[in-house]
């Protein structure tokens, strides 16, 4: 690639000259002579090959080539201004990026919630957001590729903050063979029908999870697509409510009127990595998440204010 010839010092000088109305305004603003920014500017006219002053009566004014270039290069000097920036609290210990795994049944609406009002906290530190289902979780954490973890299994050699619950429900299309049997349902009742189960996303040892009585099962990769499987009367499973709540209201969905386990509300943790300081972004997202993590999923939330 092949360098650039014109410094940002010179496209700082040129914006100088236009934001304060000339030459000698901008060389009183940068505390400079004024033969130095009118050298500057010449200068960059002549690497650039390309006119992007004209005298107008007394005045300097941009060029329709200087106008574009200079409308770019305010975005450059802001980007460099940035990373100087960020450059400067990765000094004081700031991370760069922080790397969050969660369970892929843990409300969407509320990690939402804490990284729109972590974002203007965050001094340009990027955030990786990653789902697994299950073992998943515990792997990516165990290996290394994240920071922050929220599952709902006890991670070994972890002490994980517990946060909220989330509902499992047992449901059925409307139209299926167990709603038709119109009383209390047994576990005897769903042995001979198909059960939608959500793949376990960890490779090491994957786990089964939830009863898993039934005869014939199908695996499917996400609770979406089991979602779409059910609602279309392809089997009964156990679902997150938060993720059907249109489904039941709808009625495409129906909970099944099981005598027991019609329902579980397994408790979520928030794990942080054994093996890397936690550096102060990442404290102040783990606050955020914990707050966030009380909140009605149906609150409504403000967007984060532009830089």
């Amino acid at each position: 690639m092949k360098a650039p010839r014109v410094t940002l010092d010179q496209w700082r000088t040129l914006q100088a000259v236009v934001d304060h109305g000339g030459f000698a305004q901008a060389a009183d603003a940068m505390h400079r002579s004024q033969s130095s920014v009118s050298y500057t500017v010449a200068r960059m006219q002549e690497q650039l090959g390309v006119p992007l002053l004209r005298i107008d009566g007394r005045k300097a004014v941009l060029t329709e080539a200087g106008e574009v270039l200079l409308r770019r290069s305010r975005q450059l000097i802001k980007q460099a201004s940035q990373l100087e920036d960020l450059a400067h609290h990765m000094e004081q210990g700031w991370e760069a990026e922080v790397r969050l795994v969660v369970d892929a049944a843990y409300p969407t609406a509320r990690i939402v919630r804490a990284l729109t009002a972590f974002m203007p906290q965050s001094r340009g530190c990027r955030v990786r957001l990653r789902e697994e289902v299950l073992s998943g979780v515990e792997e990516v954490l165990l290996e290394g590729m994240a920071d922050l973890a929220i599952s709902s299994l006890n991670i070994a050699g972890h002490l994980g903050t517990e946060i909220s619950t989330v509902e499992f429900v047992a449901v059925a299309h409307p139209e299926h063979a167990l709603h038709k049997l119109n009383r209390e349902l047994t576990f005897q009742d769903l042995e001979t029908q198909l059960q939608v189960v959500i793949r376990d996303s960890g490779r090491q040892q994957p786990r089964d999870v939830g009863w898993l009585g039934a005869e014939q099962r199908w695996t499917v990769g996400s609770l979406g697509t089991a979602a779409t499987f059910i609602s279309s009367g392809l089997g009964f499973g156990w679902l997150p409510r938060h993720m059907i709540q249109r489904e039941l209201r709808e009625g495409v969905l129906k909970p099944l009127p099981l005598e027991k386990g019609g329902s579980r509300s397994p408790a979520f943790y928030l794990y942080s990595s054994k093996d890397k300081p936690m550096g102060p972004a990442t404290q102040i997202l783990i606050e955020l998440i914990r707050n966030f993590d009380t909140a009605p999923l149906d609150a409504p939330f403000a967007a984060p204010p532009q830089a």
